[in-house]
């Protein structure tokens, strides 16, 4: 899955994996709970085969922690200002705490009120999208999430970022199996997957990215001291503008201009912003799970389609079955932390 060769993995369980990344961020000061919430988010995304928000970001995490940069005893705090709005301010912690206050206390909102909004300020790296709004649909709701992070795409027809990659996911729930579950970001690819060939000392292919220069390249080092190139030209920049005014403006975190980086351990916290949007489906005897099923099936009777998020299914049942391949170098990296602890 992370084309490793064999010889330089771990083999890991998924509760194995569980029980050695919260060791490890309790081991760098994380308080439990917050500890327990972002191992789990980082299992999941890696079992997902989301390399890039899995084990490549637990020693940045921990360095951030450590520097607090991330407050690791951080408290999230949240408020109800109007029947139907879910605010969180996570207290400059990471991510994870904070959305899982929020998103259960949204969903019980959501399936009261038939809808409701949740924002989260003074946050940090929220990882995979996917494994929020999938939790929200199996609660049988359907979801939209918004994510800003620190400014890797230039406007179109710019050459100095100003926008973050800025992730967006969408997620319904099904009648039959798995819900549908849409995580992208904005750029080609998601900027943790060339931190991750960087980490690894791999190239990363053509069109993913420029140099500083504002030329193509295949250098992820280069890469990561340029910018991210958008999907769809215009369309991908104007996307990542609606992102940033909801999850920055809206929320009242800080601009992807303003939030400094995921991966450094020194400068101030990213303070960056969460926003999501929670509908229960009007039930009409079924008839919207009925006519999910029947739009699905359209797709997958053309030959060559598949519905979105099914690879990840397919590599999540592999993990479950087989334990996750993680490189030793990520492995090792953790030892060392939990033994200097």
């Amino acid at each position: 899955r992370n084309d490793t060769p064999m010889s330089d993995a771990v083999t890991l369980s998924l509760t194995q994996a569980q029980d050695l990344l919260t060791r490890a961020f309790t081991a760098g000061g994380v308080a439990q709970d917050a500890a327990r919430a972002t191992a789990a988010a980082l299992v999941a995304a890696e079992a997902d085969g989301q390399v890039g928000h899995g084990f490549s970001r637990v020693a940045d995490y921990i360095a951030q922690a450590q520097s607090h940069k991330v407050n690791p005893v951080a408290t999230a705090r949240l408020t109800t200002p109007r029947p139907a709005q879910i605010d969180v301010d996570a207290d400059q912690g990471f991510a994870y705490p904070a959305l899982e206050l929020g998103v259960r206390v949204a969903i019980a909102k959501a399936q009261e009120m038939g809808i409701c909004s949740l924002s989260v300020k003074n946050s940090h790296h929220c990882g995979s999208l996917s494994v929020q709004v999938e939790k929200i649909a199996q609660a049988g709701l359907i979801s939209i999430m918004v994510a800003n992070t620190p400014k890797a795409i230039a406007p179109f027809g710019g050459a100095e970022p100003l926008f973050g990659t800025n992730p967006i996911a969408f997620a319904a729930p099904r009648s039959k199996g798995s819900p549908l579950v849409i995580d992208m970001s904005l750029s080609v690819v998601a900027r943790g997957k060339v931190m991750n060939a960087a980490k690894l000392g791999k190239p990363i292919p053509t069109g993913w990215a420029l140099d500083a220069q504002g030329q193509d390249t295949t250098d992820p080092d280069a890469a990561l001291a340029g910018s991210m190139t958008a999907i769809g030209g215009a369309k991908g920049t104007a996307l990542a503008l609606i992102v940033e005014v909801l999850s920055a403006l809206v929320t009242g975190a800080n601009t992807s201009t303003e939030a400094s980086s995921f991966f450094s351990a020194d400068g101030p916290p990213p303070g960056v912003g969460q926003f999501l949007i929670l509908l229960r489906p009007t039930d009409d005897a079924g008839r919207f799970a009925d006519r999910l099923e029947a739009l699905l099936t359209q797709i997958q009777a053309q030959e060559g389609t598949r519905i979105p998020g099914a690879k990840r299914f397919a590599m999540r049942a592999a993990s479950e079955e087989h334990g996750l391949s993680v490189p030793r170098h990520y492995i090792d990296t953790i030892h060392k932390i939990i033994e200097e602890s």
